[in-house]
């Protein structure tokens, strides 16, 4: 305010005469307890305790209401998008989790949420795929082929595809014929399709993720009429038989139709991207893709609006990127073997690391064995969920397991402990769900204790972090945020007992 003052009015008043004019302009109200000028022209607010228990006693009653979003907006999250034929590995894993827990941030705001899992179904490397299956299993089309282990399989064909002349042009050749859409052809891409699915679907199922599958062949149609539009409109030049779209702002053109008449990358993301504003008709659409497709995106976008498909002052179209993750040497995470590490293993090995951890603490004994598991799955993929979440996405990170299932600092062990303290409370003072509802409804929640005080405060930030969240879309800082919950509820039951045993009786 100072400063405007000066630059607008060239009044000279200092910043505590200023202080001191709002201070005295604040109207009594409920929420404000005293106000304090502190140093040159701070000032410092006290809110009140009975507005602070007023507000909880709210939350309590209540429960946590959303921030308030105006009308309910239809949002698109496009995540997770691994290659058929290739298995999911430690790159996918960042993106499902990031994808999965935007999804219902925004849900939980109360707008429709599309989860869309964008898979590389189509394209060159399924000409060499067929290719081999025809050679390997003849009968494909009335014995079910026994491939089990697509990952060999692929690395097969591929081998061929680099060393024999022969299949190579036999692979460009079941790729015309895939894509002209003959039956034969259709069945071997389905065959190979269906058993990529089932791999991601374990995977999908561990972590609890929901997604509805429209991969790049789902856009197949549409490309033709994506090329016609761009071409009415102008905008195609023709390099080498290529057709080329360059946008304004951009050095790298958009190659729409391969000198061979094929289509790219660029002609099926523009068409997805069409068909996500005009047949989804959404309000919202949210890209997490990793960094390195930052300006291939940037370029797609850019296209469609110099072609007129959205305004991007009415509809937010947005790449959510992060970073790649690293092992513990600081390098790209790979096998020791230098191979990219497969996500089923790294799952499978979280699962051995946290009942090590159970067995650790003695858990076997006290837990039934359905509860042990139930508890096992719930460290091991909880704490490979936050590990990722808990990161500023935009940054690489580094992926360690002694480090997420460390039950002190900010990882999802220490909360899961602070949770069933929480728990415990009530279990131990014999308190059931009933009898905390009736209070929150009718006591009046005393903040005497500083540290009542401290955790009262704390948990009334919660909607401003989620507001903050659904805009920058930096899940970090829900993550700081429980965090900061967590230790600042154990000081306060470090400092304020919630109950004790009676010597005598024991109760």
């Amino acid at each position: 305010v100072f400063q405007i003052l000066l630059k607008t009015k060239e009044q000279k008043v200092s910043p505590r005469e200023i202080a001191e004019q709002i201070v005295k302009n604040i109207p009594a109200n409920e929420c404000i307890e005293k106000v304090e000028i502190a140093g040159p022209g701070f000032i410092n607010v006290h809110l009140r305790k009975d507005f602070v228990s007023k507000q909880l006693s709210s939350l309590l009653v209540n429960g946590v209401q959303p921030p308030a979003i105006g009308r309910r907006k239809k949002v698109v999250v496009d995540f997770s998008a691994p290659n058929i034929a290739k298995e999911m590995h430690v790159g996918h894993l960042r993106s499902t989790i990031i994808g999965e827990s935007m999804s219902r941030l925004f849900e939980f705001a109360g707008h429709d949420v599309l989860r869309l899992n964008h898979l590389g179904d189509w394209g060159t490397q399924f000409g060499m795929l067929i290719a081999h299956l025809q050679d390997k299993f003849p009968d494909y089309l009335t014995v079910s082929p026994p491939i089990g282990d697509l990952q060999a399989f692929y690395k097969e064909s591929k081998k061929r595809f680099d060393t024999e002349e022969e299949f190579k042009k036999r692979a460009y050749q079941c790729v015309v014929l895939l894509q002209s859409k003959n039956p034969d052809f259709i069945k071997a891409w389905q065959l190979i399709c269906d058993v990529s699915r089932k791999e991601f679907q374990k995977i999908y199922k561990c972590l609890d993720i929901t997604l509805i599958e429209r991969g790049e062949s789902f856009y197949h149609d549409m490309m033709k009429d994506i090329v016609k539009e761009f071409e009415d409109k102008g905008f195609v030049q023709v390099d080498n038989g290529r057709k080329i779209v360059f946008v304004p702002g951009f050095s790298v053109p958009l190659t729409i139709v391969k000198s061979d008449g094929g289509y790219t990358y660029d002609t099926s993301d523009l068409a997805t991207l069409k068909h996500r504003l005009y047949e989804e008709k959404a309000d919202v659409i949210i890209y997490v893709v990793d960094s390195g497709q930052s300006m291939h995106l940037q370029t797609v976008y850019a296209a469609g609006q110099m072609i007129g498909w959205y305004d991007p002052k009415v509809t937010r179209v947005v790449h959510a990127p992060f970073g790649v993750v690293l092992g513990e040497d600081k390098k790209k995470f790979k096998t020791r073997s230098g191979d990219t590490v497969r996500l089923m293993d790294l799952l499978e090995e979280g699962l051995r690391r946290a009942m090590d951890k159970l067995k650790d603490k003695e858990r076997d004994k006290v837990l039934t064995a359905e509860e042990l598991q139930a508890a096992q799955t719930s460290v091991a993929f909880g704490c490979i969920k936050y590990a990722d979440l808990s990161h500023n996405r935009l940054n690489d990170y580094v992926f360690s397991f002694d480090k997420m299932l460390d039950d002190r600092g900010n990882t999802a062990a220490y909360l899961l402990y602070a949770f069933t303290r929480i728990r415990a409370i009530a279990r131990l003072a014999n308190i059931d769900e009933q009898m905390l509802r009736k209070a929150a409804r009718e006591e009046v929640l005393i903040l005497d204790h500083e540290k009542e005080w401290k955790l009262g405060k704390c948990i009334l930030r919660f909607p401003e972090i989620l507001q903050k969240i659904l805009e920058d879309l930096l899940l970090h800082t829900l993550c700081d945020y429980l965090y900061e919950l967590a230790t600042t509820f154990t000081e306060f039951y470090d400092n304020c007992y919630c109950v004790e045993k009676d010597r005598q009786s024991g109760e």
